[in-house]
């Protein structure tokens, strides 16, 4: 008999808890898993108590996902290297900013059989110039496979069990159905791609969209207005990936991954959130993140900082009018205001 894969999450948020509920499940149900999955916890104390001890006794992530139990199966451990050792299986679920360190942590350490399963959304700058897939960095500095999970997946709608869809880009026909099996419930759908870059694209693009959708509640403009910027946002996404990661396939923007992230994105999550608060309260992104967001990371200025870097190198930035815009409305170099002037403007009414 086959040996069993054991599973290993890195990353505790909001996201990565989520998660866990269902990794741990499928792992306490399906033959080919280990039951014990360990879940790698970046330590800090809550009212004096260590944070994975918590979970350990309460089965409770009470400071990322109050209220949702966590199966007794999914250990949180402290050491990312305690927790990634043994692992066939690690699911990457951490802000895209810590992923160079995490990497440096385990590099030579683990199984050399290993796969990985990014859900980081987000893009890397590349040492002279140009930026660098998340899944592309833990490849090359682990040397291991790296598949990747994106979707219209609100974490506290996953953790509520309501029904959603997912896409894993995954181009291994052995390895797909592992990670489909593991991650596959019956209110958390996966279909399965083999256009891995693009499904990746699609969820790091998106937040700067969301950004975009964030301006516009702010000021008020609409549901008309801010259909224009999901409209236009898929098209520059689209532009994007044939660009710089040429060769993907039209169809992955209408799975999950694409349009469908691109919508839950722009009325739900913490990228629209925090930009309508931008234009409301006249605060800074960063000052806004500290105060709203519980520890979380915001990735969509981030995000729009990266890809307006490429850009830049490339001379690019007429090509993509609204990221560029709202990498400007972000780092105070236009108003929110002026979003609507460049959607005016775009080269698509021309």
């Amino acid at each position: 008999m086959a040996e069993k894969k054991r599973v290993c999450i890195i990353g505790s948020g909001n996201w990565g808890s989520a998660i866990a509920k269902i990794v741990g499940k499928n792992a306490r149900e399906l033959p080919q898993f280990e039951e014990r999955v360990t879940m790698y916890v970046y330590e800090e104390l809550i009212d004096g108590k260590k944070l994975t001890e918590i979970i350990n006794e309460t089965h409770e992530n009470v400071k990322y996902l109050p209220g949702h139990k966590i199966p007794e199966n999914v250990i949180a451990v402290p050491d990312v290297l305690d927790a990634a050792r043994d692992a066939d299986i690690l699911i990457f679920v951490v802000p895209h900013q810590f992923i160079h360190r995490i990497c440096s942590s385990l590099l030579g350490k683990i199984k050399s059989t290993a796969v990985g399963l990014s859900l980081i959304k987000g893009f890397d700058k590349r040492e002279g110039g140009g930026i660098e897939l998340i899944s592309h960095i833990i490849a090359k500095e682990l040397k291991i496979p790296v598949s990747v999970l994106m979707g219209a997946n609100l974490a506290s709608e996953v953790a509520d069990e309501k029904f959603c869809e997912t896409t894993i880009g995954c181009k291994d026909k052995l390895v797909a159905p592992f990670l489909r099996d593991i991650i596959q419930t019956s209110y958390f759908r996966v279909v399965v791609v083999d256009d891995a870059d693009a499904v990746e694209c699609c969820g790091a693009l998106k937040n700067i969209v969301a950004c975009g959708a964030g301006f516009v509640d702010g000021l008020g403009l609409g549901d008309n207005t801010k259909a224009a910027v999901i409209r236009l946002g898929l098209m520059e996404m689209i532009t994007f990936v044939n660009v710089f990661f040429p060769g993907g396939q039209l169809s992955t923007f209408f799975e999950s991954c694409g349009v469908a992230d691109l919508i839950t994105t722009c009325y739900g999550g913490r990228n629209r959130k925090v930009s309508e608060a931008f234009v409301r309260t006249g605060k800074s992104i960063a000052e806004l993140e500290t105060e709203m967001l519980n520890g979380q990371k915001l990735q969509g200025p981030f995000t729009a900082e990266e890809v307006n870097y490429m850009l830049k190198l490339k001379d690019m930035e007429g090509k993509f009018p609204l990221f560029t815009a709202i990498h400007r409305i972000c780092v105070g170099e236009l108003k929110p205001s002026d979003l609507i002037d460049c959607i005016r403007s775009h080269p698509e009414h021309m």
